[in-house]
């Protein structure tokens, strides 16, 4: 009988070239969807593509933020100002996912053996609740323009800036969401709903307007309302997706690929007790596999690495496998030994 455990996380991906800046815009205008099998970075590469990412959508909705700034000083448009600042909060939300990135790429430690990439499940959760707090703000600034009537002047400004809002959020969302999947970041895909859920109360603002301009003062608030509910959606989305996260969820789908890609190592004569969860945008695995009783311990040892180095090449975003090797029949006293404390 052998047995073995490793773990030496060989972190095997395909090189990804750097792509140019225009690219990545024009690609980001284009919703897609991006099935988990789809490719797989290595962990510094990914972190960097995040942090790029992060870098030009943040400098992209500071732009919007800012256009939305001049116009707001010309129409004095109280509605319009909520949106402006809104959309400057919406890009500070890149701090905190920015710097789970860079906190995800330092080596591990005595204290923090396994890293510090749960850092971004942490920073996706600050993104939930700013998320809520936005609509949160969009509802009650609703509910008080209801009670409380206001105003607005140079309605087709203020529907141009709310158009402008709403591309630039729209923009960075697709993009954001789009990296995000590709990467596997939680947190990158809930910033990026955040920005969609931006986009939507500039949308606000130009339904609004248009109501307003057709003499219907009441629709602004009411569509107001409409975009809160519509906000609250997008929360939902988040959350679910952060929450999952932090609970250790998997795609079932990459359980089954593991698996299967396990059982074809020669010698493997059966897999069992295959564990998987997140850290940051990587994925770690744990495994049971049943081999000869008669193989060495050098043996199994090598045929514990084939496991691995199969998973690290058939499993999208996998960088670690720590794979324990049983015999395929007969009694098997070592897991008799722990038996009562389970």
């Amino acid at each position: 009988m052998a047995q073995h455990s490793t773990g030496h996380g060989h972190g095997h991906g395909h090189g990804v070239a750097w792509r140019r800046w225009w690219h990545h815009v024009t690609h980001a205008v284009t919703p897609h969807s991006h099935d988990s099998a789809d490719r797989f970075d290595s962990q510094l590469e990914t972190s960097e593509r995040g942090v790029r990412t992060l870098v030009w959508s943040f400098a992209a909705l500071l732009v919007t933020a800012v256009a939305q700034l001049a116009l707001v000083l010309h129409t004095h448009s109280v509605a319009l100002l909520g949106d402006t600042v809104h959309n400057f909060a919406d890009a500070l939300t890149a701090l905190p996912v920015g710097i789970a990135f860079l906190l995800g790429r330092r080596a591990a430690t005595r204290r923090y053996t396994y890293g510090l990439g749960r850092a971004e499940d942490l920073a996706g959760v600050v993104v939930v609740l700013i998320i809520a707090a936005s609509a949160a703000f969009a509802g009650y600034e609703a509910v008080l323009r209801l009670f409380e009537p206001r105003p607005v002047e140079h309605l087709w400004v203020v529907a141009a800036a709310g158009v402008i809002g709403f591309a630039g959020n729209e923009v960075v969302a697709r993009w954001r969401i789009s990296v995000g999947h590709q990467i596997g970041s939680a947190a990158l895909v809930a910033d990026g709903l955040h920005a969609r859920a931006d986009g939507y109360t500039s949308l606000a603002v130009v339904f609004g307007a248009g109501g307003v301009a057709l003499g219907f003062p009441w629709a602004d608030p009411v569509i107001g309302l409409v975009i809160t509910v519509a906000i609250l959606f997008v929360l939902r989305d988040a959350a679910k997706q952060v929450f999952h996260r932090l609970l250790d969820a998997v795609d079932p789908r990459t359980v089954d690929l593991a698996e299967r890609a396990a059982a074809e190592v020669t010698g493997v004569r059966g897999v069992d007790r295959v564990r998987m969860r997140w850290i940051g945008h990587s994925l770690h695995a744990e495994l049971a596999v049943a081999v000869d009783p008669a193989l060495t311990v050098e043996r199994a040892h090598r045929l514990a690495h084939d496991v691995e180095h199969q998973l690290v090449h058939h499993v999208p975003r996998l960088t670690t496998a720590i794979v324990h090797t049983e015999p395929a029949s007969g009694a098997d006293s070592a897991h008799e030994l722990l038996a009562h404390h389970r």
